[in-house]
Parts: structure tokens; sequence; C-alpha cells
């Protein structure tokens, strides 16, 4: 797998409080599919959403565990090169850590971020690859 390319967005997450009943919005209005992702040893499932191909486009998560308190807003997770540094010219330059920073089970660490304006984005910075 290649190495995310600093800027991107490497993925999009909504998460709410009924994830369920979002899911299925989501699947009478843009014809998404889901797939459950246990959650919390198995306590609940969140949703992998993919096209009618079969592309995983997002995910629609359940306000809860490390999703507790993240705004009910589509947040983007841009790719960046050094999850810390980006976090201090984040706070730097007049915005908060939301949320985070956290580990992404093996596969990165990722913060949510609110810059001046007030506009939530997650940053995600992927575990180096090994040769």
């Amino acid at each position: 797998m290649d190495e995310p390319v600093v800027g991107t967005v490497g993925w999009m997450d909504l998460t709410v409080g009924d994830a369920d009943g979002v899911r299925d919005f989501y699947k009478q209005v843009v014809g998404w599919e889901s797939e459950g992702l246990p959650m919390e040893g198995g306590a609940y499932e969140d949703y992998v959403m993919a096209s009618a191909a079969g592309e995983p486009v997002g995910g629609v998560c359940h306000a809860r565990g490390g999703n507790a308190g993240l705004p009910a807003v589509w947040l983007v997770y841009v790719n960046v090169a050094d999850l810390d540094a980006s976090l201090e010219a984040c706070r730097g330059n007049g915005g908060e850590v939301v949320n985070g920073p956290r580990d992404f089970g093996g596969q990165g660490r990722y913060a949510v971020i609110r810059d001046p304006a007030g506009a939530a984005m997650a940053l995600f910075q992927a575990a180096k690859q090994e040769e």
C-alpha cells in the first residue's frame, strides 16, 4: 500500500447519536451500502459506507467511546506528515484541538481540530509502513 499523500483528504466520517438511522438515511438518499464495523469489543457497530460499486466512501459512527463529543458534521481526514507538529501549528495559529490525538488501530494517529473560524476537520498521520 502506498503512503498517503500529505495534504490530501484520505477519509470522511459523520459522528451522530443515531448512527443506525443516519446510515439508513444515506442508503436511501444517495444509494450507499453499509458494512458494520464492531466497536468497543463488539458492544455496537459503526458503519463503513460504500458506493454502489463497493468502494468505501466514508463512515457513519455513533457518538460513543472515542467518538463521544465529536461534532455532528462530515469530518474530512487530511493526511499530515507529523501530527504533533500540525497540532502545534494549529494552536499557534489560532485553532484548537477538539479531540485527540488518538491511536487508530495501528493504522496511525488522528486528532480533530477547529480552525479560527470554527470549522472542524481531522488530521491523520499514517503509521510508518514496514519495508
